[in-house]
């Protein structure tokens, strides 16, 4: 493990990551410090929690609208494909319960 010192909103922060992710950990971090920089100079929020909270929401809410970049999910949102997942496998639960009981 490497130790990787950073800033992010002005705050200095040490990071351990290994030698392979360290250049994708520091695009993350440059990432969240412009992202969190643009939600402080919006104005609209002040608190680094705040900002930090705002900048999560909007970082999730771009990860869960990414789509598949080819093949046959290529139409589906992230978001929407973890939803279908999740939804078989609440039928596929409710079907073992019911196979269980003897239904």
């Amino acid at each position: 493990m490497e130790r990787v010192d950073v800033s992010i909103l002005g705050r200095d922060y040490s990071l351990a990551c290994s030698v392979a992710e360290k250049e994708s950990l520091l695009a993350a971090v440059k990432y969240v410090d412009q992202l969190m920089l643009r939600v402080k100079g919006s104005g609209k929020v002040t608190g680094n929690e705040r900002i930090a909270v705002m900048a999560a929401i909007q970082i999730a809410a771009e990860l869960l609208s990414t789509k598949a970049p080819d093949g046959p999910f290529s139409n589906v949102a992230l978001g929407d494909f973890k939803r279908r997942i999740e939804d078989m496998n609440t039928l596929l639960d409710q079907a073992l319960v019911g196979a269980g009981s003897g239904k």
